[in-house]
């Protein structure tokens, strides 16, 4: 077979660091009755050691090449399963429901130019999965675990951090990936809740307003979500904001997640007023 390249229209970097690839395992915490979900496994180093801790490794991979040597590498490994697929466009209900009933573990060196698609996909099914342990960069991990009033609180911080616990695990730096990029990487550990964090009332009004809070950050609330945003007009949001007790002044990035909610509420209609007077 060809030598392997990682390919840079993938996003492809190969983790090769023995070291980091066992603490990744262990940072998963496996045991031998959970299925687990790979995502861009690549040449199947990280593949090999979650096989032999879980009870079943499915691993989708985009790459025809690497689809075709994880065949071979694999072929007598009987708890591993490849799938050829863009986890973008996987039926992930589909293909998990019909392996195992239960919640599955994600373990993924996600490549960096998607990683923001596939977390929302994730979270979009997020009840097929137990926790998620994921690499990403280190700017977006950041982003993940930041708390509102900095730079790089966002829109992923907010829903992600409405639906997950998430915590730091470790910094991986570059050397330990082949081809080397050129920034550090973040392990980061997601544990799903077993309900949101805060009672939203409408999760499409909810999403609709984060994502119009954040579309344009140096500007106020009032005029991020003025006009056709969210569909309402300005004596409604006007209202809201009384109802609220937030002020329209602020930025998005300001608010909290329960911020976020109580607005969301005040636009549907509610008339408790939680903060401010």
């Amino acid at each position: 077979m060809e030598k392997l390249y990682a390919k840079k229209s993938l996003g492809q970097n190969f983790l090769v660091d023995g070291n980091v690839l066992s603490r990744i395992v262990t940072a998963a915490g496996i045991d031998q009755e959970e299925m687990v979900l790979e995502i861009g496994p690549g040449k199947g180093a990280l593949t090999e050691l979650l096989a032999k801790k879980a009870r079943q490794v499915l691993a989708v991979e985009l790459d025809n090449r690497l689809v075709e040597y994880l065949g071979h590498k694999f072929l007598q490994t009987d708890n591993v399963e490849i799938i050829r697929d863009d986890i973008l466009r996987t039926d992930l209900p589909q293909i998990l429901s019909a392996r195992s009933a239960g919640r599955w573990k994600v373990v993924a060196n996600l490549p960096y130019n998607i990683s923001s698609q596939v977390l929302f996909k994730f979270m979009e099914n997020r009840e097929y999965f137990s926790e998620l342990l994921l690499m990403l960069q280190k700017e977006v991990g950041e982003r993940l675990i930041a708390p509102p009033g900095c730079k790089q609180y966002g829109i992923l911080s907010v829903f992600c951090q409405l639906y997950f616990d998430i915590s730091k695990q470790f910094i991986v730096k570059p050397g330990s990936f082949r081809p080397i990029p050129k920034v550090d990487s973040m392990i980061l550990k997601f544990c799903l809740l077993p309900t949101p964090r805060v009672d939203v009332g409408d999760p499409s009004l909810f999403r609709s307003l984060v994502k119009s809070s954040f579309g344009q950050r140096r500007k106020t609330l009032w005029n991020c979500l003025k006009g056709d945003a969210l569909g309402i007009g300005d004596k409604e949001l006007e209202l809201a904001f009384r109802r609220s007790g937030i002020d329209p002044g602020r930025r998005g990035e300001t608010l909290s997640l329960d911020e976020f909610a109580i607005l969301t509420k005040a636009l549907a209609g509610g008339e408790t007023v939680l903060f401010g007077p």
